[in-house]
Formats: C-alpha cells, structure tokens, sequence
C-alpha cells in the first residue's frame, strides 16, 4: 500500500506555494501598516489550555480536538485555534507590564481540528489571526474588523457580507441566558443530543446549532439585543458608529454567536457572497473576549481577535476570477558545453547568486538543445552561453529570450552588465 498523506491535510506544491506567499505577503503589509506585530507559539500545548481558554462545552474541546499523551503522562494537544495559545503567552511573558499598550499581534499558523474534511475544511487548516490586549475601547473592535475587510479589499475580494452582534457583558448574558434556557426548556426533547447538553452548559450556543437551525423554537428565541443593558448597548452602538465612520457596511445579526465561549461584547463573521462558493460562506470569524486573560490566571485585561482560514480565503479568490501574480521567472540561466565549462558554470552560478541575482543551470549533462528547453520551461530572461572557446577567451554570451539578441561579454564584467541591465527596468 502507496503511503499517502492522512486525511483532511494537503500538500502545498510549487505552482501553488507562491499563491499563498502573494496573500501572505499581502497581509503583513496591511499588518504592518495597522502596527501589529507578529507572534509565534508552540504547535501543541497542555490540554487544559483549551479546556480553559476555549471552553469545556464547546465543540472544538468535546469533539475536535486531536490530544495525546506524551512519555511522561502529560496531555498535550495540538493546537485547534490561535486565540488561547496568543493569550496564554501573553500571561507567561507578562506582556501586560509592556508600556506600550495595547499589545497588537498577529500570526499565521496551522490548526488541527478532527471533523469531516470537505472542500475549504481540513483537518490541518491554515489560519491568519490578530489578537488586541489590553484595550476595551470600541473604537479597536471596529479597527479589527477594518483590518479583516481591508485585506480582503486589497486582494481583490468584492463579494463580502460582514455581519456583526452584540454578546453583552456578563449581566446582559446571564440575564440573556436564562431567557433562553426558558424558551427552550419546553423542547428539550425536540432538540439533538447536543443541544439539550448546551441547553446546561452553555444555552446560547444553541442558537448555533446546524442540526436544530430549522426548528420553529429557534426563530422565536428571545435575542440578546433585547436583554442589553444600557452599557452595553451604547458599546454596541459605538462599534456600529465607528464602522459607519469607516464606510464599511455591516449587518446585524442577532442569531450571531460565535463557537467559543470566551466571547462577549461584539462577534462578527464575514462571509463571501461569490456566486459558486460553496454553502459554508464564512471566511473570518471573531470578537471580544474580556475575561479570557483572567481565566488563564492573568490580571484583568479586555481583548478582541478574529481567525481568518487561508484555505478559505483562495478559495474565495478563485471564486471572484481574482488572478494572483506568481511571476517566478529565472533571471539567468547557464547554458554550458563541454566538460571544464561546465565545471566554470558552478562558480559563475555561485558569483551571481551571490551578487543578488537569481540564476540556475544544467546538472543532468544535457546537449545543448535540451538545455535551452530547459530554460525556456524555467521562462529564463537571460541565457548565457559559453563552452570551451568561450572559457578559453574568458567571455561569455548573454542572450536575452524573449527578443534573441546576444552579446558577447567578458567574464570580468558579466556581474556589472547584468546588473545594469536589470537595474534598467528588466528585473523589478
């Protein structure tokens, strides 16, 4: 039996690789203009951390987690999302004392979630987060949702829906949730195995459930806007103020609760709209989540952060026709003939790359003619050709592919007539 690899994970191939480099590269740019800094934490972490951090009662702890034990009895478990593992860091590091406040990260990392793989839904998924501590100013909930449409925007992305709600504080959801174990008390035993242990542990994410979304129960539950206090409803109207502000279009959501139980105050989703995009429409997903911080045994500190899966989000590119630039073109590539040339190309290979040109040659001791395919398969601006006469004469032929004009240049000055050449407008 072919060893292939496990289900639910990919190979990122090149010819594709630089797809995911481009949006990468595009996001740390936007990033970099939001001042947000890049974090990076551990793969795997102690179990606890999410049975803490993300929640007992949810689904990513319950069902989807991939834990283990190490050789010396330790539960650890690979990490299923990024928020828990940035706060946690943030604890051990003591990153609250830092006097520039708030603390603005970001990150790209691989999760591990065990469910049906289904297209834009794997087992290892590819996320980009940011994660803001230390500020319960609304103003910094609308900067991360700017932030989120902003990189979609500047990708290209045109078929979005943001939709937002309002979680609360602690008085609202308490008051909010008892509401709701009333309303849905009555159909316990209507409702799937998992929403009835919701119904204890956790009401509000009942209203999530994908099995139970078409029973009558749900479009009657009471909302949570209704049971706002007034601290925070005027939170809720200021974040809504705010993305006006922005002229960024939103709409709201009541039913929007998000899958973590560290939410409050606002949660948002944005979803791609684009005809053929498949039924699960969400791209980026998030919120505030005041109280976390506490919960892993650090002082009192308010946060917001959202996830954005990169799967998904080429997936949406393709979907719009979004075309993403994988230029990969060789600059040079040595076309050499005879046994001491050939043995001259290494060097000069090495001078040029060293030199901050990129350039590559012939290993397999192909004819000429098949290393000129070979070039041309590598779409090489320049090949530059040289065999013992050349060697002999230390002089080398520059050809530029895509006009057929050769010049003849001493090996002294190949560096300089390349740079200048490139630095002309060929190489950008």
């Amino acid at each position: 039996m072919s060893i292939k690899a496990p289900r639910g994970t990919a190979d990122l191939l090149p010819g594709t690789i630089e797809k995911w480099q481009f949006v990468e590269d595009k996001i740390k740019d936007v990033c970099e203009r939001y001042h947000f800094k890049e974090i990076r934490t551990p793969l795997f972490e102690h179990t606890e951390l999410f049975q803490r951090g993300v929640g007992d009662s949810t689904d990513i702890v319950q069902k989807e987690m991939y834990t283990f034990e190490d050789r010396g009895g330790r539960s650890l478990t690979l990490r299923p999302e990024g928020t828990a593992s940035v706060a946690r860091s943030f604890v051990e590091h003591k990153l609250f004392g830092n006097p520039n406040q708030p603390v603005k990260l970001y990150y790209f990392a691989p999760m591990f979630r065990y469910e049906r793989p289904q297209k834009g839904r794997m087992r290892q998924l590819n996320q980009f987060g940011i994660e803001v501590l230390g500020s319960s100013n609304p103003a910094v909930d609308a900067e991360v949702i700017d932030l989120a449409m902003t990189v979609y925007s500047e990708l290209g992305l045109r078929s979005l829906k943001l939709v937002i709600n309002s979680l609360g504080d602690k008085e609202s959801r308490d008051n909010h949730r008892q509401a709701l174990v009333n309303h849905f008390e009555p159909h316990r035993d209507e409702l799937c195995g998992d929403c009835q242990t919701r119904l204890r542990q956790n009401p509000l994410r009942v209203l999530d459930c994908k099995k139970d979304r078409d029973h009558p129960a749900m479009k009657t539950a009471p909302s949570i806007l209704d049971y706002l206090n007034n601290e925070s409803e005027k939170y809720f109207e200021d974040v809504k103020n705010y993305l006006t502000m922005m002229g960024i279009d939103y709409t709201v959501d009541k039913n929007l609760v998000r899958g973590l139980d560290y939410y409050n105050h606002t949660a948002f989703e944005i979803m791609s709209e684009a005809e053929g995009f498949g039924a699960i429409t969400t791209l980026a997903g998030g919120g505030r989540y005041n109280g976390l911080i506490e919960e892993l045994d650090g002082p009192s500190t308010p946060g917001i952060g959202f996830g954005m899966g990169m799967e998904r989000l080429l997936m949406a590119l393709e979907a719009e026709h979004r075309e993403i630039d994988t230029n990969s073109n060789l600059d040079c590539f040595l076309v050499a003939v005879g046994e001491e040339a050939s043995k001259k190309a290494v060097q000069l290979v090495h001078e040029l790359r060293k030199n901050g040109i990129q350039a590559d040659k012939d290993y397999l001791d192909r004819k000429m003619k098949a290393q000129f395919k070979a070039a041309d398969r590598y779409q090489a601006k320049y090949v530059l050709i040289f065999g013992e006469d050349e060697l002999s004469r230390e002089v080398i032929n520059v050809r530029e592919m895509s006009t057929g004009n050769q010049n003849e240049v001493p090996l002294t000055q190949l560096i300089e007539h390349l740079q200048d050449t490139f630095s002309g407008g060929e190489k950008q």
